[in-house]
């Protein structure tokens, strides 16, 4: 990667977290993005951001979309160039505001339009036996189930949940507070189960997981450090298993499934916005897409008049 290149990424990715504040998850995917085009630029002897045109960042998301990844050679999503040429147009955006560049090469350049894909929650009762699934007789049980509780009893964000320290949750007042996207602070209600859980996990099984490095963090690995995104990404597959479910469980499905189910129990969208920490209301809308998709597969499968005229057709 040409020196003059690197030093002008690195200055953007310092402006992106001391300026903007954004997370370190976002910050890593940024960094990604931008030492592979710097990558790229620097292959085709292209040094000097002036020196950029619209062609080669044409060319470099075309290079992007047609590589692969993988043991078993992949080909990248749309999401995924979609948002590689999202970060190349803000960095490109950035040179121009500190006069690296005359000009932006990448602003005739528009996003692509991407299929919109409807999350996939699972259903109540797939829900339910997920929540019982972990050995309440071991401490790594126990504090799996208040993961369990805290992602579909509170749909936190996977880093939400592992940031979370001891003090961020208030069990008389049943409010966990975390810290979501851009440094916003939000207060999230968590139920009777999920502070059994968590209240189980506190007496009963921390103090056997922590250590002297645990420090404050509330959730726990084996070794007594703060579980990580990855950590929490297995227990959750490893219980999904358990309860017997056949598709694939990440903890985003927990959140999908939070959001879902609030929207079929009557839940008013602003107020799942609110609870998701979404910065608009059009992210969150998406999830009314799936509760009509429901309502409209219970009339078509329970009202008679219904149910005749699917057999009809």
């Amino acid at each position: 990667m040409a020196e003059p290149m690197r030093r002008w990424v690195d200055r953007y990715l310092d402006h992106l977290t001391v300026e903007r504040g954004l997370s370190p998850n976002t910050i890593d995917a940024y960094r990604r993005d931008l030492h592979r085009y710097a990558s790229f630029l620097d292959k085709r002897n292209v040094t000097d951001p002036a020196d950029v045109t619209e062609q080669v960042i044409r060319s470099f998301v075309a290079s992007v979309s047609a590589s692969t990844y993988g043991r078993d050679d992949r080909p990248h999503a749309a999401t995924t160039v979609a948002r590689t040429l999202s970060s190349v147009r803000s960095f490109h955006r950035f040179l121009l505001r500190e006069g690296a560049a005359a000009e932006d090469p990448a602003a005739g350049l528009s996003q692509p339009k991407l299929p919109r894909s409807l999350p996939r929650p699972l259903s109540v009762e797939d829900a339910g036996a997920l929540m019982g699934a972990p050995d309440a007789a071991s401490s790594a049980g126990l504090r799996d189930r208040a993961i369990l509780e805290l992602l579909y009893g509170s749909g936190l964000r996977i880093s939400e949940l592992t940031g979370l320290d001891v003090d961020d949750v208030d069990l008389e007042d049943g409010f966990v507070r975390v810290l979501g996207k851009g440094g916003k602070e939000r207060d999230v209600p968590l139920g009777r189960y999920g502070r059994e859980a968590v209240a189980a996990y506190l007496t009963r099984a921390r103090p056997d997981l922590a250590a002297s490095r645990s420090r404050s963090a509330l959730l726990l690995s084996q070794r007594g450090g703060r579980l990580t995104r990855q950590s929490v990404g297995r227990i959750v597959a490893a219980q999904a298993r358990a309860a017997g479910l056949e598709r694939r469980v990440t903890p985003h499905t927990l959140r999908h499934s939070f959001a879902t189910h609030l929207l079929e129990g009557g839940a008013d969208v602003r107020v799942v916005q609110e609870l998701l920490g979404h910065a608009s209301v059009a992210t969150t809308q998406i999830y009314t897409l799936v509760t009509k998709d429901h309502l409209r597969e219970v009339y078509y499968t329970s009202h008679p008049r219904a149910r005749l005229d699917a057999e009809r057709s």
